[in-house]
Formats: structure tokens, sequence, C-alpha cells
């Protein structure tokens, strides 16, 4: 951009949206250390009183650390098997020759305009006959799958080129060998992309643990800060506590990701 007026209207631009972006998070952490603090009053981005007994209170209203642990072990591990299972779907639709492939790939992108808030009473009914209310697992298996995950790695080993299939099977490599040895490092950015976006979705996932999940102690994060709003009063102050502890995993996991985010999506095509 070689016109100085317009260079300059666009770095502001950029940063007036920076700001606009980031003010929210900036007055979650100034209510979440203003004992008291109301949102009826003017934000504040400079506390009167600057404390951490909104973060004491919090862990002392709610087991947290029991919370924390029940979301961290639901979001890794259905990030894990979306993953695998997405890996793999991808993989057969990009690389193995079928009868109506395209049909059936073209189906399974279609369950993405499904309502998930169709599927909650089946899904109940299904984990219940399992006997999985109230454990990891009846949380766990709806997630496991996902059909944004196969459009993005499909779409990721779609781009490599198949000479490299080729000189691997003429070396004696059978599938599973291309598909550990060569398209999955090749497709790392998309692989780091789906762990990223599989995290947070599941990380801040409501409806179903709500449903599933009837033991306090079993609850995930998102569920244990709602039940911090009262029906007439609000403690402000420490549900924006436990929302500060809930956004730091999500805004580490992307600062540490980001490079492979902006590679997968890229490389992906995806806007």
């Amino acid at each position: 951009m070689r016109n100085p007026a317009a260079k300059t209207f666009l770095y502001l631009a950029v940063v007036l949206g920076a700001i606009v972006m980031i003010f929210p998070f900036v007055w979650t952490v100034v209510t979440s250390i203003s004992p008291g603090a109301s949102l009826t009053t003017t934000p504040k981005l400079i506390p009167d009183n600057p404390s951490l007994a909104p973060y004491l209170q919090l862990f002392e209203r709610v087991p947290f650390a029991q919370v924390i642990l029940n979301s961290v072990i639901v979001a890794v591990i259905s990030t894990v098997f979306q993953l695998v299972t997405s890996a793999m779907a991808a993989y057969a639709f990009a690389r193995l020759p079928f009868r109506g492939r395209g049909a059936i790939f073209l189906l399974y992108l279609a369950t993405m305009m499904i309502p998930f808030q169709v599927l909650i009473v089946p899904l109940f009914v299904e984990m219940k006959s399992l006997g999985l209310i109230n454990t990891y697992a009846g949380a766990i298996l709806p997630t496991i799958a996902s059909a944004f995950g196969v459009f993005l790695l499909r779409q990721a080993m779609s781009t490599v080129p198949y000479e490299l299939d080729q000189a691997a099977t003429l070396d004696g490599a059978g599938h599973f060998r291309v598909f550990f040895q060569i398209m999955l490092p090749l497709v790392r950015p998309a692989l780091a992309t789906l762990a990223v976006f599989g995290f947070l979705n599941t990380w801040n996932s409501f409806l179903w643990p709500l449903i599933i999940l009837r033991d306090p102690l079993m609850q995930t994060l998102p569920v244990a800060l709602s039940s911090l709003q009262g029906q007439y009063s609000t403690q402000w102050d420490v549900l924006m506590a436990g929302s500060v502890i809930s956004i730091l995993p999500m805004f580490a996991l992307y600062v540490f990701a980001q490079k492979y985010i902006v590679q997968g999506v890229a490389g992906t095509g995806l806007k």
C-alpha cells in the first residue's frame, strides 16, 4: 500500500478494532478483582480496591478445582477422539476410491445443518439405555465425531500430491503406513486447527453437560458458572472471576497454536 494516508487509516482501523475486541476481556478481569462490583454502574478500567477475594469466594462456593478437572478431562478426550475419527474418515474420502464417495461425503456434511437441540432427546435416551448418565463417557461420546473436522482434513489431504502415495506404494507401503508416515505429517497445520476448534467447542459446551451430568462434582465449567447466577441477585465479581479462569486455557491454547491455525485455514482454502 503506497498511499501513506490510506496506510495510516488502515492502522488506526486495526487498532480501534483491537481495542473494541479486547475491552470486554479487560473489563471482565477488572470486575473479577473488584469485590462487590455491579453491572449497574459504569465500567471501570482501574479498580478502586483491587483484591483477589472474589477468586477465594469462588473456590469456597463451588468445588472449582474438581470442575476444572472435569472440563479438562472431557475436552481433552473429546478432542483426541475427534482428531482420530476425523483424520481416518478424511483419508478415506480423499484417497480411497469407492462407489458413492462423493454422495456419502455430501450427506455427511449435511449433518452440520441439523441443530444439536434436535438430537438431545434421542441422545439422552441412548445414553440412558447404555447406563452412561452422569459419567464422563456420556458427556464425551456424542462429541467424538465431527463433520467439520472431516471436511477440514479432507480438504487438507486433497492438496497432498498423489505422487507421494504412489511412490510409497511402490516401496511396499500400505494404506496405514501412507496414512501415518506421509499424510498426517503433511497436514499437521490442519490437525492443529481442528484440535483448537474441537477443544474450544467442547470446553464451552453448556447444554449437553447440563443435561447429562447431574452430580455437582461432575459438572463442567460453563454449567458451574451458570449456577453462580442467582434468580434475584448475583455476585458479579465472583462470576467474572470464574469467567477469567475459564478463558485462560483457551487463550493459552490459541496463542500456542496460532501459527498452525493460520497455516491450516489458508492451506485448506477456508474463509
